[in-house]
C-alpha cells in the first residue's frame, strides 16, 4: 500500500516572524515597551519623552518624587547622560542634566521615560 505524501508550504509575513520573536524572548526590538533611564549603559544619552507621575499606575495619586524631579529639571525634550553606575547592582545612578548631576536611586530613575538618541521618536 503506497501512502502518497504531500508536502505543504505555509507561507509567513517576515514582519509576523520579528513579532513572534518578539513575543517569545521578551526582547524590545520593535520598541513596544518604553525605555527607561535605568536601562542606560554608561556613557550613553538620550532625550527624556515622560516622567511618570502617578504612583504604580493609579491615577487618583501623585507621585512625590515625580514631582521633584520635574522640578529639578528632569522634563521632556530634554538631553539626558549617564555618567556611571554604582558597583553594586547599578544603585544609584549618577546622571547629568545640563551641567548638573544627580545622583538617582533605580526606582526613581524608573520613572523616567526615555527616547536614545539617534533613534526616531
Amino acid at each position: 500500500m503506497s501512502m502518497c505524501k504531500r508536502k505543504m508550504r505555509i507561507r509567513i509575513k517576515p514582519y509576523l516572524v520579528i513579532i513572534l520573536i518578539c513575543l517569545y524572548t521578551g526582547e524590545n526590538i520593535l520598541g513596544l515597551d518604553a525605555v527607561r533611564l535605568s536601562d542606560l549603559k554608561v556613557k550613553q544619552t538620550a532625550i527624556i519623552h515622560k516622567v511618570n507621575r502617578t504612583l504604580d499606575g493609579n491615577l487618583a495619586q501623585n507621585d512625590v518624587v515625580a514631582s521633584r524631579l520635574e522640578t529639578l529639571g528632569f522634563v521632556p525634550g530634554t538631553k539626558v547622560q549617564v555618567i556611571t553606575k554604582g558597583i553594586f547592582g547599578g544603585d544609584p545612578i549618577l546622571i547629568q542634566v545640563g551641567f548638573t548631576r544627580f545622583a538617582l536611586r533605580k526606582v526613581e530613575a524608573e520613572k523616567i521615560e526615555i527616547n536614545l538618541e539617534g533613534a526616531p521618536a
